[in-house]
């Protein structure tokens, strides 16, 4: 069974409340839950961690590296600026991903 690691970042606990004409009205919890049922019919074992903060975040992506066969985060307002979001997943060696709710360009 593949096991993933999926980081949400700063932010995106408000999702559903927050920009709504931008990000959508589902919650954070419910857009987990759904993740969590595709992932179940893909075979595949997912956790699901979020934090405002970005020295959790990095922490979050070095324990990833002794149980998870590839990572997905959303830095969200970090994509941009965090050198150490960016250090720590290339440190880990496993498979990254990164993915936004919209278009970053």
């Amino acid at each position: 069974m593949r096991k993933i690691l999926l980081i949400h970042g700063p932010n995106l606990n408000l999702l559903g409340e927050r920009e709504v004409e931008t990000y959508g009205s589902r919650t954070l919890s419910q857009i987990d839950e759904m993740i969590k049922k595709r992932a179940k019919k893909l075979g595949c074992e997912v956790r699901i961690k979020q934090s405002n903060n970005e020295g959790e975040i990095v922490s979050f992506i070095g324990e990833a590296k002794d149980w998870a066969d590839a990572l997905i985060i959303n830095p969200a307002a970090y994509t941009h600026t965090s050198l150490a979001i960016r250090d720590a997943i290339s440190a880990i060696g496993i498979p990254a991903v990164e993915v936004h709710l919209s278009n970053i360009f």
